[in-house]
C-alpha cells in the first residue's frame, strides 16, 4: 500500500467514525464520546500524514508512534461505544476492523522504521 493510499485511508476512516459519531444519542454520555472519537479519529489521519513529511527517522517514529496511540484510542471508544449498546453493533464492527488494520498497517510501519522485528 502507497503512502497516498494509506492517507486516504486513514482519512476515510476518520470520516466513517464522525458520522458514526453524528448518529450516537443526545446525551452526556454521547456528547463526550462524540468530542473523544472525532478528535482521535481525525488525529490518526492528520499524524499518518505528519509522518509522510517527517524531516527524520526519528521523527518519523515519534509521528506513527502518536498515529498508533490515536488509533488504539479510536478502538477504545468504539468498542465503549458497543459496550454501552448507544448503537447496533452492525454499525460499528465494520468500522472497529477497519480501526484494528490500520493500528497493524502502522505498527508495522513504525517497527520496519525503527529497525525491530516484532512487539516486545
Amino acid at each position: 500500500m502507497t503512502n497516498e493510499e494509506l492517507k486516504t485511508r486513514s482519512k476515510h476512516f476518520a470520516h466513517r467514525c464522525v458520522k458514526l459519531c453524528l448518529s450516537l444519542p443526545n446525551s452526556i454520555l454521547g456528547r463526550h464520546i462524540q468530542g473523544q472519537l472525532i478528535r482521535c479519529s481525525t488525529s490518526v489521519a492528520a499524524n499518518y500524514r505528519a509522518a509522510c513529511l517527517a524531516q527524520s527517522k526519528a521523527a518519523f517514529i515519534a509521528k506513527m508512534s502518536i498515529t498508533v496511540e490515536e488509533t488504539d484510542e479510536s478502538l477504545f471508544w468504539l468498542e465503549f461505544i458497543m459496550d454501552e449498546k448507544l448503537l447496533d453493533e452492525s454499525r460499528i464492527k465494520p468500522l472497529y476492523n477497519e480501526g484494528l488494520e490500520l493500528a497493524k498497517i502502522f505498527i508495522s510501519s513504525r517497527m520496519t522504521a525503527s529497525g525491530k522485528t516484532k512487539v516486545k
